[in-house]
């Protein structure tokens, strides 16, 4: 039985060791890509050692200090979008899952709607601009600060999941919703709030959207437009060359896998800490309620 149970695990080290390099392989690609002449790219193709080392797409990037100011805006409109969209659909899910407050129901119904219809590209636009967010920072963090409403009900079907004896036993010592929800039930929503943290932290680090349709300043140009921007150029520049019969090869590919990099990096570094809650909340959150 023991000899049994001892081949089952090795059999399951080997098949999550084999999925483990099937994932590592293509990041590994990437990297050694974004690392090789692109003469050697069009010569040669696609390599996990590069034959050619070459580090132009990561000059081209980095050229001048704007990556660096994108790469604050963005900071700031992550941690600032992040941490405000969590209390919004926080404090939404709380009412809803509370069952003392009345037409929750029909509230709920009213935030599913959403889910299936929106108003469109152009009213968006519109409101947008009516309530002044046009080429200023918020314009990066309004129009994406409304929740999400499969994160709320996410959080409302946790927090369905805590027994309303705390709620009962916390008003029969007087305490008031807003320190019910405070001191009790956040605490224990921890695991779904840092699986809803990380889909908004997701979503805010990778717009760039709001920047192409409110932003014109260059100065708040979040980090994935201002890359956005950089490949489109460089595949102009490489049109123009091409045209002009130039020697000289733009690095667009190496450039494209050097973007993959650089905007990856603090979302792949931030999920170690945050995998054993991402996962919980997910679980408990998807079979409570």
């Amino acid at each position: 039985m023991d000899k049994k149970i001892t081949v089952s695990r090795i059999l399951l080290h080997v098949i999550v060791l084999l999925f483990t390099l099937f994932c590592i392989i293509p990041m590994l690609l990437v990297v050694a890509i974004s690392v090789t002449d692109e003469r050697t790219l069009v010569r040669e193709g696609y390599n996990l050692i590069p034959s050619v080392f070459s580090l132009d797409a990561y000059r081209l990037v980095f050229k001048g200090a704007t990556v660096f100011q994108s790469y604050g805006v963005t900071i700031f409109i992550t941690l600032v979008g992040t941490t405000a969209a969590v209390l919004i659909t926080l404090g939404a899910a709380f009412c809803l899952a509370n069952k003392q407050v009345r037409y929750r129901n029909a509230l709920a119904f009213y935030f599913f709607f959403t889910m299936l219809f929106s108003g469109g590209l152009v009213p968006w636009y519109l409101i947008n601009t009516a309530l002044g967010l046009r080429d200023n920072i918020m314009a990066l963090i309004v129009p994406s600060l409304m929740f999400n409403a499969f994160n709320m009900f996410l959080m409302r079907n946790f927090i369905a999941g805590i027994p309303d004896s705390l709620m009962e036993s916390a008003k029969i010592d007087g305490a008031k919703e807003i320190t019910i929800a405070t001191r009790i039930y956040f605490p224990l929503c921890l695991p779904v709030i840092a699986a809803v943290a990380l889909f908004y932290a997701i979503g805010y680090w990778n717009d760039w959207w709001n920047a192409i349709m409110l932003v014109d300043n260059p100065k708040i140009f979040p980090l994935q437009f201002f890359l956005f921007r950089l490949q489109s150029e460089a595949n102009m520049l490489r049109d123009l060359q091409q045209a002009s019969g130039s020697f000289k090869i733009m690095p667009t590919d190496s450039l494209k896998m050097a973007t993959c990099i650089v905007t990856i990096g603090p979302i792949v570094l931030l999920y170690p800490f945050l995998q054993r809650y991402f996962i919980q909340g997910l679980i408990i959150g998807s079979v409570k309620g």
